[in-house]
């Protein structure tokens, strides 16, 4: 083998296996970013009517009258949470064998994805409420407004779920997890405080 033969054989070798990272880092990239948006912005739409339809159908003073706001957000959000999670692991799912991504590590998967909707759910169904009282176009103004404050959650789920999908452990996604953990217990908790304001004003 001469020089340039041998030289040749190096480069398209390295090229080849540069083009096969590449391809499977933009697969893998592709399923979570994917995912995340079709998620977001479905739940947002969706979550965003909750409280838009007790206002225009006249039900919202029918659960003033019968419930506490505890009740109220209580039981909105663990439909939220439910309605996250279904339509989580739907699109997840759908991706995944799409894109025919192999899960390295399903219990963190699973871990992640129902923290994401956990915190999601949590800071949806607060503005959500809010926004029901100052405007019927519920679902568009929440899809804007949500951005912002969950970019923390966003953030984490991304990274975690990079981590799954390529078989890390629970300890190696300890901060993303943690970051999701206190993500959804500070959002729920500030709910659980404001909602009664919010709720009765």
């Amino acid at each position: 083998m001469n020089w340039i033969a041998g030289a040749w054989a190096v480069f398209r070798k390295d090229l080849q296996l540069e083009l096969r990272s590449r391809y499977a880092l933009s697969t893998l990239l592709l399923f979570v970013l994917s995912t995340t948006l079709v998620v977001l912005f479905a739940a947002a739409l969706g979550l965003g009517r909750a409280f838009v339809r007790e206002e225009e159908r006249g039900t919202v003073l029918l659960l003033r009258l019968h419930t506490r706001p505890s009740m109220v957000y209580a039981g909105k959000l663990l439909f939220n949470v439910l309605l996250i999670g279904v339509l989580t692991m739907v699109t997840a799912a759908a991706f995944g064998l799409l894109l025919g991504l192999p899960v390295g590590a399903p219990g963190l998967l699973a871990t992640v994805l129902a923290l994401g909707a956990l915190g999601l759910a949590g800071a949806t169904t607060l503005l959500a409420a809010l926004i029901a009282r100052a405007s019927t176009g519920g679902g568009a103004l929440l899809t804007v407004l949500l951005f912002p404050l969950l970019a923390p959650l966003l953030v984490s789920v991304v990274s975690a779920t990079q981590e799954a999908l390529a078989g890390a452990s629970f300890a190696a996604a300890g901060e993303e997890l943690l970051t999701l953990v206190g993500f959804a217990g500070v959002t729920i908790t500030a709910s659980v405080l404001l909602f009664d304001y919010v709720w009765e004003e």
